[in-house]
């Protein structure tokens, strides 16, 4: 699991936006990794810090997506 969403129990805005990877403009979540976790995986997804950059940018952020990328190395 990424480093940025290792402490789920300590959600510090300030100081995980610094390094937040969704570069989704307008998300109310962006640097709150227990809410965006949670909104992520209740609709089948994974969060932007699973996904390599350009990747990201698709917003495409289903498993199927995800298990493409990790089978062709490029995660």
């Amino acid at each position: 699991m990424p480093e940025l969403v290792s402490d789920m129990a300590e959600c510090n805005k300030e100081e995980t936006l610094k390094e937040c990877p969704c570069t989704y403009p307008d998300c109310p979540r962006k640097g709150i990794c227990c809410e965006c976790i949670r909104h992520h995986l209740g609709r089948n997804q994974l969060p932007a810090c699973y996904f390599p950059p350009e990747a990201e940018k698709t917003f495409d952020r289903s498993v199927g997506k995800f298990l493409e990328i990790k089978k062709s190395g490029n995660a």
